[in-house]
């Protein structure tokens, strides 16, 4: 028998998000990046559902390409504006393409909206998904471990997420963060109320402080000030903020491993370097 490699080190369970491009150009891209990045052997590939499902059928279309790439694969899903009606037909079509896993929201909708639609809540869209086609699909559901930036409080934040999980979901996938107490303590939480579920660290590797801060800005994930002050120090130097970047995800994902998260799910931006980067870190890639 030939003998066996030097065991590697242990890494968690990858995920990997991408939205829909919106060219030709931005499609050829994305293909280029997801062959770069299956080298991680993720357990499965997330892809974004627009504002009030403006771009549902790039979400397919993508959703579509990655499966016949034999990578499993996970629409977003997200229900506000929506009608049962229209949530039904999303489904079916999900179930013709050979989709077996969803990642159920709330959503926002385009700016000039009003809220209308059918649902208000993302466990009211898990509950219809479990109605309509009871186990066929495995449910994730967004976690929050610093609040939802809508949410009334941080007790009536994790209320919101129990209720998805009575209604049917299978796990939580939480909004990035780069503080791993937030995430440790949001979890103990969870699990002294019952909830018993996976909770799947989201991870956001840093390549540009300006969209990092924007995106933060706007989402409610907290860059703690000493990241923030060293991005700011460096200016336009990327070759910089890219090295401390991958430094400081590396060394949050391997707080997560250490503390026992059950995985690892990656807001890639449709790009593989800088996540490829962080999981050589780790001993992988």
């Amino acid at each position: 028998m030939p003998a066996r490699a030097p065991e590697e080190k242990s890494l968690l369970p990858i995920s990997l998000e991408f939205f829909p491009p919106k060219t030709p150009e931005g499609a050829a891209k994305l293909r280029q990046a997801r062959q770069q990045l299956y080298a991680l052997r993720p357990e499965f590939c997330s892809v974004t559902f627009g504002a009030g499902g403006s771009t549902q059928d790039g979400t397919l279309q993508a959703v579509t390409e990655i499966m016949a790439e034999e990578v499993a694969a996970a629409p977003h899903l997200s229900c506000i504006g929506q009608s049962r009606d229209s949530i039904r037909e999303r489904l079916a079509a999900y179930r013709q393409a050979g989709v077996r896993r969803i990642v159920a929201l709330r959503g926002d909708l385009p700016s000039g909206y009003g809220i209308g639609g059918e649902f208000r809540y993302a466990s009211e869209l898990v509950a219809f998904i479990r109605a309509e086609t009871g186990r066929h699909f495995q449910i994730e559901v967004a976690a929050y471990p610093e609040m939802h930036p809508q949410a009334r409080s941080p007790r009536a934040d994790i209320e919101a997420f129990v209720a998805k999980m009575e209604a049917g979901a299978d796990a939580g996938i939480t909004q990035y963060f780069f503080n791993a107490d937030a995430y440790f303590r949001y979890v103990d939480e969870l699990r002294r109320l019952g909830v018993q579920a996976p909770i799947v660290p989201g991870i956001m590797p840093i390549t540009s402080s300006t969209q990092l801060m924007r995106f933060s800005d706007s989402c409610g994930a907290e860059i703690p000030r000493w990241i923030r002050l060293r991005l700011q120090s460096f200016g336009d130097d990327t070759a910089s903020i890219r090295s401390f970047g991958i430094e400081v995800v590396s060394a949050l994902c391997e707080q997560l491993r250490r503390g026992g998260a059950p995985g690892l799910h990656f807001y890639t931006m449709n790009q593989a370097q800088a996540t490829l980067a962080v999981c050589s870190q780790l001993g992988a890639g």
